[in-house]
């Protein structure tokens, strides 16, 4: 039988973890997150880690794997997953990969388009400009320099700004002129589910979680973070608020209320980006039996 992939995704705080655990358990496999946070070791629950609980029940890959001061990227977690994926197989015929973060999930399964290697000189000197000047200073950037981007690419998101303004510095073409759309061939089929819930009902989860989170000790963890606020592994929804709420810029409850309005919006992206980047067939996030069944089948109909 073809090696075969279950891809879970899905928005924040939709389940994702609780369906992957079920479904890996199901088939005696292991998960690989596709999280570009929870593989920070620093971070928890910010980052609504697996609990202990959680990990124990089944192995999993990509979680607590780095340091915040260590670079992660789509291209290092392709490398990454495709080696776990690899020695998975070997003994097992289906995995689990789940998680929020679209962009690695795809590398996975398609790959990443070649882009030259860009001096690490260059990106050091256009960090240290945003860290001095901010969104504006970059915005303003790749409208001048790189107006086929600034045109097409995200322009609120600072790293892939970021990236897209070393990648016009070090080689004198727009990022987007190297994304060709070339999908490598794996040896595995994927076979790609999502959890949705209507909007209200998701929104109402994110509120309690993030007061959860707070309960938890959310606050004590940014704490502990703060003097590695620059990091880029930190310019995440949940510490980003509350690190302003630490340099005045607003109240406690007003940081709350932030970080639930962000990761909202921040839900909203995801859903868009899933919509229009994936294929796949959409469940409940409780509806365990159902899923089972339907993987099952695309199991079934790969052998006949």
């Amino acid at each position: 039988m073809q090696k075969k992939v279950i891809l879970i995704t899905g928005p924040t705080a939709v389940g994702k973890t609780a369906a992957a655990i079920h479904i890996a358990r199901h088939f005696q496999t292991e998960i690989i997150s596709a999280d570009s946070r929870q593989c920070f070791k620093e971070l928890s629950i910010g980052v609504a880690r697996p609990s202990v609980e959680e990990l124990q029940q089944v192995p999993h890959h990509f979680v607590t794997s780095h340091h915040i001061d260590e670079p992660v990227s789509a291209a290092i977690f392709e490398k990454y997953a495709i080696g776990i994926s690899n020695q998975i197989f070997r003994s097992k015929d289906v995995l689990v990969m789940a998680g929020g973060t679209g962009l690695y999930a795809k590398a996975f399964m398609e790959g990443l388009d070649d882009i030259p290697a860009i001096d690490a000189d260059i990106r050091s000197r256009l960090l240290h400009e945003f860290e001095l000047n901010g969104i504006d200073w970059l915005q303003a950037q790749l409208r001048q320099r790189d107006p086929l981007y600034s045109s097409q690419g995200s322009m609120h998101n600072p790293q892939r700004m970021l990236r897209a303004l070393e990648v016009i510095t070090g080689t004198g073409q727009s990022i987007l002129s190297f994304q060709q759309k070339k999908i490598k061939l794996r040896d595995f089929d994927v076979v790609s589910i999502s959890l949705e819930l209507p909007r209200e009902e998701l929104y109402t989860r994110i509120n309690a979680r993030v007061d959860q989170m707070m309960a938890t000790g959310l606050w004590e963890e940014v704490q502990k973070l703060y003097p590695y606020r620059n990091l880029n592994a930190l310019q995440t929804v949940g510490y980003k608020e509350l690190f302003d709420y630490v340099d005045g810029k607003h109240t406690m409850q007003v940081a709350v209320e932030l970080i639930k309005r962000n990761t909202r919006q921040f839900a909203k992206r995801q859903c868009t980006w899933f919509a229009h980047q994936l294929e796949a067939q959409l469940f409940h996030p409780e509806a365990f039996q159902s899923m089972l069944t339907y993987i099952e089948s695309e199991l079934t109909s790969d052998r006949t």
